[in-house]
């Protein structure tokens, strides 16, 4: 494949590390499309004739259509999915199949290639993206009014409901999808008919090429397009960040199916038993999408590694662009899936919930809030009574809102009979009604707004 240039092969050394074709291999359909593109280009612009096009072109289909059912012979000596690909054209319809690298380098090729296995993956995790944001739409709707703890530190802060916890996640993963989205609008340019680094001398049609591949446009600089792989980091990027919020939300399911917590039973179809303890019931699949974040993230950090210190144009290095992203693609739309089913399926209890929610104080707040709101307390003044009211409801193992009125007023005599409006954890849940807030009216506006940003209908009652 190297030609005239070298009087000896490769040693077993280098025939070993230059190969890519066990893992390139998986680009096989977008080397085969892309081809065919630049064939039908070339035919057209008289490089090639039309019949060599025609010859190429079907030579190529019956490629396609062997490794579809064969799947693609993996040969070291050819390197990678390319050269694995010309070898086999050539078997097929001979010299000819020389023509099909005019004006064009497997630089180009290459990041062509990758680009639409790339732009692939954006589309299946804005897909992935899509369900799960539909999943916490649908049980948010239905948990609008499910009082829970509020957490600070893993500490009860304040009430809130089951609705606006699942929202939060809800928010995030919406950033996340607008990430993917930016990702594929800035990968939309076919650096194919860059060649090598500096173009070519044929007369080409980059902009044909380009629509035959659904890009939007050619890039406009030939150095980058063949070097840059700005394309696979933002898909690594926005993946790491969502994975990130994946892990959190796992992390919460674990702890809430827990029998400390009991707030949540995850379905059997995502969960594991133990070889010895027949009472276990193990949040396996929310576990793994919390380890495989840090995958997800490790692959990241092994492709911005990879590319910081390389000069212009191409370099060797880049060949380990593909196995990370590889990787990290298959664990995310994993991910998206395991978390689809757990949010869907998983059983929450809102009575523990709510008893979770009345243990903790999580009203003291409310108190506060009182205090400033109807005796015209400064809010330092005020959170210092409250802190009085909690110590001596701790010294009485009961709640704020079963402390005696004598008990308030011998804290601060302003206190009166109509602070236990706001003690309890329904009052407080119902307060927070500035936009944004817990309250389960803002919930399921909340909802309402995001089924229709997903197409949902929002006539149902929530």
């Amino acid at each position: 494949m190297w030609g005239g240039r070298f009087a000896e092969g490769p040693s077993a050394i280098m025939r070993e590390i230059n190969a890519s074709i066990p893992f390139d291999k998986a680009l096989w359909r977008e080397d085969i499309r892309a081809s065919k593109a630049h064939v039908a280009m070339l035919g057209a612009q008289g490089i090639v004739t039309a019949d060599d096009a025609a010859t190429i072109s079907g030579g190529l289909d019956q490629i396609a259509a062997e490794y579809e059912r064969d799947g693609v012979p993996v040969d070291w000596d050819l390197e990678d999915i390319h050269m694995t690909v010309e070898a086999r054209l050539t078997e097929l319809v001979g010299p000819v199949a020389g023509r099909l690298h005019t004006a064009r380098s497997r630089n180009d090729q290459v990041a062509t290639d990758f680009r639409l296995w790339v732009r692939a993956a954006n589309a299946r995790a804005l897909v992935g993206l899509g369900a799960l944001r539909n999943a916490l739409v649908e049980r948010a709707g239905e948990h609008a009014e499910t009082i829970m703890p509020g957490f600070t530190h893993l500490q009860t802060a304040q009430p809130v409901t089951l609705g606006h916890h699942l929202m939060a996640y809800y928010e995030m993963l919406t950033r996340d999808a607008a990430r993917f989205a930016a990702a594929q609008e800035r990968l939309d340019e076919c650096p194919l008919g860059s060649a090598a680094l500096a173009g070519t001398g044929f007369p080409i049609d980059r902009e044909a090429t380009a629509q035959a591949l659904d890009f939007a446009a050619p890039t406009r600089n030939s150095l980058d397009a063949v070097s840059d792989r700005d394309f696979a980091l933002d898909y690594l990027m926005a993946a790491s960040q969502c994975a990130i919020h994946l892990s959190r939300l796992a992390e919460e399911l674990i702890l809430w199916a827990s029998q400390p917590f009991g707030f949540a039973s995850l379905p059997d179809s995502l969960s594991t038993g133990s070889s010895i303890m027949p009472q276990k019931r193990n949040p396996d699949a929310a576990e793994l999408v919390r380890g495989h974040s840090g995958r997800i993230i490790g692959a990241c950090t092994s492709l911005m590694i990879t590319m910081k210190g390389l000069p212009l144009a191409y370099s060797k290095d880049m060949q380990d662009d593909k196995p990370p992203l590889f990787e990290a693609a298959g664990l995310f739309d994993l991910c998206l899936a395991a978390m689809t089913g757990m949010i869907a399926e998983t059983t929450f209890k809102p009575e523990r919930m709510r008893a979770a929610a009345q243990a903790g104080h999580a009203t003291a707040t409310d108190l506060a809030d009182w205090l400033v709101r109807e005796a015209d307390i400064p809010f330092r003044e005020a959170h210092h009574i409250t802190g009085e009211a909690v110590k001596l409801a701790d010294s009485k193992a009961c709640s704020l809102e079963e402390l005696a009125l004598a008990d308030l007023q011998a804290i601060d005599a302003r206190i009166d009979d109509q602070v236990f409006k706001a003690l309890s954890i329904d009052a407080s849940v119902a307060s927070r009604a500035s936009y944004g807030g817990t309250a389960p009216d803002q919930v399921k506006l909340r909802v309402a707004e995001a089924r229709r940003a997903l197409g949902q209908e929002t006539n149902t009652e929530l």
